[in-house]
């Protein structure tokens, strides 16, 4: 089996797994303020460690990770395991450096919090006092504050990356014209009045930082955090980074390393590190070193700011926000009575995990390459469960939950106008409920899977065969409906995670005049292709550049969870907390240059009419104009198998997708200028304004 061949099957399982997720008190001894490790070995922990994270890059597709577990201000585990460079010339060490993805978050949190300490923000002054140039097309920006920023409340639609993602380049044009992005966007909820992921959040909360403090987030964090806890090795893009001390990172689509990733939005994702550097990071939680941060403001940061607005009701669950963290009351810990916090990140390369016991002056990090930051958290929370065990600090491990083989009750009468049509997570799904206390739910989007099969139990609520989940309905203050789900995940051989959520929201119905459908009508199954990334993007690899729209029958009104509010806008109606709702966008049509264009937070994309087939000829050339739009081009049955070569500008890239939409060349990526033209296949060049692109073909 080649190595594209296992990476791609690898990857699938990885995206799969992620996708299937992406649904009292025992004996122990009392923390201690600080634990006695010289008899300790961490023998069995170190052991049992091992094994897991090799499960991992053996079977469940990640490429490499690196852990490190600190007890008392004292690293007592630390390791890797997996590939690095595709050669095994380079070894994984403890100073192999990852990106850390949205763990960032928290040396952000933690930077504001500084300046709070100083008297410098105050959390609960609306932002515009500390950056008046922050504007929105909605009005009730002017309400969000500080705290709004950190405990994902603030109203945001989602995540303005355009151009944020880049190969190798450092570029900060995403994170300069960030204020001009949000004067272009509305709000989807008043501000404070739920917490949904949000990453724009984080991002002007770098800004404010910057603002505030007068000297820019990188040098911050270096002068207030990474020099005085020892963290070596943690950079940002604006850093001196030497790509061969990053971890190798690796595509499906690609059969080599690909080059660096640069997350130019860093407070949002973009900060690199080390396992060992994060769990240094992790003592200023657990009070284990003085004058970086008040106790008053860690205490603040591990409140439960989620129940500041509305919430499901509270179980076990991977998801419970305080200011920064993810989670404030985690499962498995709280089965155990113990306090635990716990942030995770997932870029296009690199995922992470950093779990903090601050009662037992205890943490863990991993970090990897092509995994997850969920599969992750079983590594984490492994290391931290073991030197629990080892400490005799627990007696005894906790069984996996599951609410049983579900027994089917009867179902009252009136149960069937919960059934419809719900939107969440960017799907839709269709709910039907029959009386003899069945429900399926099927996703829209994949019509050919099968549908999850649900029965009515005596608590009121519908439980799957497996007994892993169960579902009920509830109506919220705000006359919304919801779906509410609550599941125990289980992966083989690593753990079990918990969910409770509002998964999807009902959709209302939306009847549209003729004019209107008319005009989406015409658009269903056309594509767009992103026209306005920087030719570093690594958005080009990825099949993300080619957008597909898809107006389902079932859902009359709607473009997946979009409602249609006049021929040429869609905006997202939901207003789910968690993470079902983050990640929204307006969608906007306009007509020009004989074609149309869709834009999206921030993302330009044009429409096929403006897909021009590539010139037959044996010499042609394209030029970027002066909008900067990428140019693309179609491979007309003349031309497909023959061989083209271009001469290359000094500012530009091109890529090559197969008719399937797969990238089989970016020269960014694979540096060759030469590519043997796939049938039906599609052409980008991207660049500055004014370079060329000259182009050869021959058989």
């Amino acid at each position: 089996m080649s190595m594209r061949t296992a990476r791609k099957r690898n990857t699938l399982a990885a995206v799969t797994l992620i996708l299937t997720i992406l649904a009292p008190m025992s004996a122990m001894a009392a923390p201690t303020a600080m634990n006695n490790n010289s008899n300790l070995t961490y023998e069995t922990t170190k052991n049992t460690v091992i094994e897991k994270a090799k499960l991992l890059t053996e079977t469940y597709g990640t490429t490499s990770l690196q852990y490190a577990l600190i007890d008392g201000g004292e690293i007592v585990v630390s390791g890797q395991t997996g590939k690095n460079d595709i050669n095994d010339k380079v070894p994984l060490t403890s100073n192999t450096i990852y990106g850390i993805g949205s763990t960032s978050k928290m040396m952000l949190t933690a930077t504001v919090m500084k300046l709070v300490d100083e008297g410098k923000i105050d959390l609960d002054v609306p932002v515009v006092n500390y950056i008046p140039d922050f504007k929105m097309k909605d009005n009730r920006y002017k309400k969000i504050t500080p705290r709004m920023l950190l405990n994902h409340s603030s109203g945001f639609l989602g995540g303005s990356f355009s151009n944020a993602t880049l190969y190798g380049d450092n570029d900060t044009y995403s994170h300069d014209t960030f204020l001009e992005q949000l004067a272009n966007q509305n709000l989807k909820a008043d501000p404070g009045a739920y917490s949904v992921y949000s990453n724009d959040g984080f991002t002007l909360a770098e800004i404010l930082v910057e603002r505030v403090s007068g000297i820019a987030f990188t040098a911050f964090i270096h002068k207030y955090f990474t020099e005085p806890l020892d963290m070596n090795h943690t950079k940002t893009p604006q850093d001196v980074v030497d790509p061969a001390e990053m971890a190798g990172i690796y595509s499906p689509f690609y059969e080599g390393q690909l080059p660096k990733e640069n997350y130019n939005i860093i407070a949002t994702g973009g900060i690199y590190s080390t396992a060992e550097d994060l769990v240094k990071f992790s003592q200023i939680f657990s009070g284990q070193v003085e004058g970086i941060l008040s106790s008053k403001s860690v205490e603040a940061m591990a409140q439960e700011e989620y129940k500041r607005g509305m919430w499901p009701e509270d179980s076990d669950t991977f998801m419970s926000y305080g200011l920064g963290w993810d989670s404030v009351n985690m499962f498995p810990f709280n089965e155990y009575g113990i306090k635990a916090v716990m942030k995770g990140g997932d870029t296009l390369s690199y995922q992470s995990s950093l779990v903090v016991l601050p009662e037992y002056n205890m943490a863990a990090a991993v970090i990897s390459s092509g995994g997850s930051s969920l599969t992750n958290q079983f590594i984490a929370n492994e290391l931290l469960l073991s030197a629990l065990e080892e400490k005799d600090m627990i007696t005894e491990r906790k069984s996996e939950k599951s609410f049983g083989v579900p027994v089917k009750a009867d179902i009252p009468k009136g149960m069937s106008k919960y059934a419809g049509i719900y939107g969440g997570n960017n799907s839709v799904m269709n709910i039907k409920i029959n009386t003899a206390g069945q429900m399926t739910v099927s996703t829209l989007a994949a019509p050919n899977n099968p549908a999850q099969k649900y029965t009515y139990t005596a608590d009121g609520t519908f439980v799957n065969d497996e007994g892993t989940e169960k579902l009920k309905f509830v109506v919220e203050k705000n006359g919304n409906t919801y779906l509410w789900s609550r599941s125990y995940i289980s992966i083989p051989g690593l753990g079990q995670l918990a969910f409770s959520e509002y998964k999807a929201e009902k959709l209302k119905a939306n009847e549209l005049s003729k004019e209107t459908n008319a005009s989406w009508k015409k658009r269903d199954g056309k594509k767009y292709y992103l026209v306005n990334e920087k030719y570093t993007s690594m958005v080009y690899l990825n099949a993300s550049s080619i957008l597909a729209i898809h107006i389902n029958k079932e859902n009359p009104g709607y473009m997946s969870n979009n409602k249609i509010i006049g021929a040429n806008e869609a905006v997202n109606p939901l207003q789910i907390p968690g993470t079902a709702g983050r990640d929204t966008m307006d969608i906007h049509f306009s007509k020009k240059n004989g074609g149309e264009y869709l834009t999206a937070l921030g993302y330009v994309y044009a429409s096929e009419e403006l897909v021009k087939p590539l010139h037959s000829g044996k010499q042609s050339a394209t030029t970027i104009q002066a909008d900067g739009y990428a140019k693309w081009f179609s491979v007309p049955t003349t031309v497909k198998g023959k061989v083209m070569t271009v001469k290359m500008p000094a500012n530009g890239a091109f890529a090559v997708y197969d008719q399937t939409g797969i990238c089989i060349n970016h020269t960014v990526v694979s540096g060759k200028n030469e590519v043997v033209l796939p049938e039906n296949g599609r052409i980008v060049f991207a660049g500055e304004a004014g370079s060329k692109f000259e182009i050869s073909l021959k058989k």
